[in-house]
């Protein structure tokens, strides 16, 4: 695994502004980069140099996009102490969201039950958490069906084009953040992430950034920009970084000083929960 050095950020906020301006930058942890190679999954993993009984979450890429456009939300999570993992497959033009689930366990399984960083990395199987954009948030909520031991589920721009989505949604009872774009051409909120949200089987909250759009949580270039509306949006993935581990740190780590950014109303945002 390579490195790239965080600065340290503490999480106490004051207020949604301050806790946005704070989350969004990087953490306390020096952050490690490596593959899913290993296990014969294409794909990315980011952690902290160090650190035993760390919280870990599998994060799917959306339609036809390469994993690496989330590295900017991913090194961040590992900065601020949380393993963060995500495959590349199924990127062709018809991917199976079973498939794509099942990866998303499998990714969440290594992370889980392998040592990395030569042994000074391991994940508490109890923290663990399903993530995803497009169709990765799709399968994210299908990988968390049944999961024995997952704690949380956060989607962005959630694409609901397959009833398992929303029968998955239905029969998960851990909290899920669902994060959607308010201009979104590609997954519009109406009929996508309102009623997967709606459906939720377990607490709930749904967060739309206003201004955003489906590829605004990208980074980069990519061939499948010219096929999908928008463009990668660094103001949008600001914020995203910020509510990603808000709710994360708070339901994998039990971390209560960023609820602000959980349950509060922040600037650019529309919240709607159900606790």
């Amino acid at each position: 695994m390579t490195r790239t050095r965080s600065a340290a950020r503490p999480p106490e906020v004051r207020g949604a502004k301050d806790a946005v301006e704070r989350l969004s930058r990087p953490g306390p942890h020096t952050v490690l980069r490596g593959d899913l190679g290993m296990v014969g999954l294409p794909g990315v993993v980011f952690a902290p140099e160090e650190g035993l009984g760390l919280p870990a979450v599998a994060f799917g890429h959306d339609w036809l996009q390469p994993p690496q456009r989330y590295a900017d939300l991913l090194r961040h999570l590992a900065s601020w102490g949380i393993v963060a993992a995500a495959p590349g497959s199924h990127r062709g033009p018809l991917p199976s969201h079973a498939g794509f689930a099942a990866d998303l366990r499998t990714t969440l399984d290594v992370c889980a039950g392998v040592r990395l960083g030569d042994g000074r990395i391991s994940v508490d199987a109890r923290r663990t958490a399903f993530a995803g954009h497009g169709i990765g948030g799709a399968a994210a909520l299908i990988a968390a069906q049944g999961h024995p031991r997952v704690a949380a589920v956060v989607t962005i721009a959630v694409a609901h084009t397959h009833v398992a989505v929303h029968d998955a949604a239905s029969a998960v009872t851990v909290p899920a953040l669902h994060i959607a774009a308010g201009r979104d051409t590609v997954t519009p909120p109406a009929g996508n992430a309102e009623p997967v949200a709606a459906a939720a089987g377990g607490p709930v909250w749904l967060r739309t950034i206003d201004k955003a759009s489906h590829t605004g949580f990208l980074e980069g270039t990519h061939w499948s920009d010219f096929v999908l509306s928008g463009s990668p949006d660094a103001k949008t993935r600001r914020l995203t970084r910020a509510l990603v581990t808000a709710f994360l740190m708070h339901h994998l780590l039990d971390e209560d000083r960023v609820d602000v950014l959980v349950d509060g109303q922040v600037p650019r945002t529309t919240l709607i929960s159900r606790p």
